[in-house]
Order: C-alpha cells, then structure tokens, then sequence
C-alpha cells in the first residue's frame, strides 16, 4: 500500500432497523454506520460498508472473516467466531407490538404460545426467546417489516417481536397503523456491541476498540448520534413521494 494509505475495515450491515440503520435508497443511514466509521476512522482505518441480502449472511460472513465488523447482540455460539465489545453501543429492549383490536394477555413469554406471531428471518432475541420459538412453532417468517405490521394491522398475526425504538418509529409513519402498540413490559433487555471477527487482524485491537468507545460514550457522541438518526429518519418518511 501507498505510504499513509488507511487500511480498510469491512463493515457489514443488514439496514432495516431505523434509527440503528436504514437505507435512503442510495446509502446505508443512522447510528451505526455513523458510530462504526468514526470509531475505526479515529483508530486510523477507513470503513467500507458492505450490504447483504439478509442478516444471516452477515453473521456468516463475520465468522468466516470475509467481513471484520458487524454490530450485534453477543450469543454463546456468536462468541465462538467473533470478540464482543465490553462497552456496548446500544442498550435495547425487546417488545411485544400487538393489535389493540385484538388484544393479547401476556405476562411472561409462555404466554405467547397461545397466539400466531411475526418475525423477520435471521432475528434472534436471546437464548429463551429462540428456544421458545423452536418449541412452539406459532411464528410466521418474513424478509421485512412492512409485510409483518401489515399482517398485523389484518390481523393476520396476533403479535410482532421488535426491538421498541424501531418498531414504534416504524409503526408512527405506517398507514393504517393507528391500533398497533407496544405492551409496556419488555420481554428482555440486550446490548448491541461492536463484534470483530477472530479471523480479522482487527482482534488485536480490542482494548483500543473498548477504550474509543467508551471515549465516544462519555463525550455523549453516541446518544447525539441516535438522536440525530431518529430526526433524519422521521424527515426522510414525512418527505412526499419523489422528493427523496
């Protein structure tokens, strides 16, 4: 390489999670893309983002280290193939979005078993929740989000498993979507962590990945970023048809 050139970080993303990251048709938008660049541009790399098909794909190729980075929910088996940051990015909470047309009682994940549910392929939320699922076999699968809350405002599917700031973001703009809500109690809280593959030399790197975010964190970086990303995201929707 030319003397002073950045070497390249492979980013991958999967951008249909606003504010997290979405895309405006030509670009990959919202907190991560801005938190990965910034992190590894401040380590003296440059980031190339790559967009897969589906999220599974990006999972995949973090393992097999034909990608660095991808940010993630850590799992036993995901910690087999990559290293997870000790300071997290994000901190979420995974709801219920139902029907109020239809309502649904639920006071503890068993309580789901009793009704038809969405997810996307390639979610996961946690442990108790995929073994739940496995178990019941009472989840439809689909590639995105508007045929899943269309479903839902149907009535086709009783209840959709979102992390809460996307799904209500989503939900506020969608047509039709005056009687979809978030059931107050979350089933479960996670963290979305920056996740280096063990393939990639960027391992090597980790204490100073830790020490960048933990700077970015304290400075208020991240939570303006989020902030920012939810603005732009609500813009870009209220915007009319072919202005974008």
């Amino acid at each position: 390489t030319t003397v002073g050139a950045a070497e390249k970080v492979r980013y991958c993303d999967y951008p249909f999670y606003p504010p997290v990251s979405w895309s405006d048709g030509k670009q990959v938008r919202g907190l991560a893309p801005s938190v990965v660049r910034t992190l590894f541009g401040n380590l003296g790399y440059e980031v190339e983002i790559v967009v897969l098909g589906n999220w599974k794909r990006c999972l995949l190729d973090a393992a097999e280290g034909r990608v660095d980075v991808v940010l993630a929910y850590s799992t036993e088996q995901r910690e087999q193939s990559m290293r997870f940051s000790t300071v997290p990015v994000l901190r979420e909470e995974v709801a219920v979005f139902i029907n109020r047309k239809h309502p649904v009682k639920v006071e503890r994940l068993e309580d789901l078993s009793h009704y038809r549910g969405g997810l996307l392929f390639g979610e996961s939320y946690g442990q108790d929740f995929d073994r739940f699922v496995a178990q019941h076999g009472n989840i439809e699968w689909v590639s995105d989000s508007l045929q899943n809350f269309g479903k839902l405002i149907r009535g086709r599917i009783d209840f959709i498993i979102q992390e809460r700031r996307t799904g209500l973001l989503f939900v506020e703009h969608l047509p039709g979507a005056v009687d979809i809500e978030a059931l107050p109690d979350s089933l479960s809280v996670d963290y979305l962590r920056i996740a280096v593959s063990r393939r990639s030399a960027l391992v090597e790197r980790m204490p100073d990945i830790d020490a960048e975010l933990q700077r970015m964190t304290n400075a208020g970086e991240i939570e303006r970023w989020l902030n920012e990303s939810e603005a732009i995201y609500r813009d870009m929707i209220n915007l009319p048809a072919g202005v974008q």
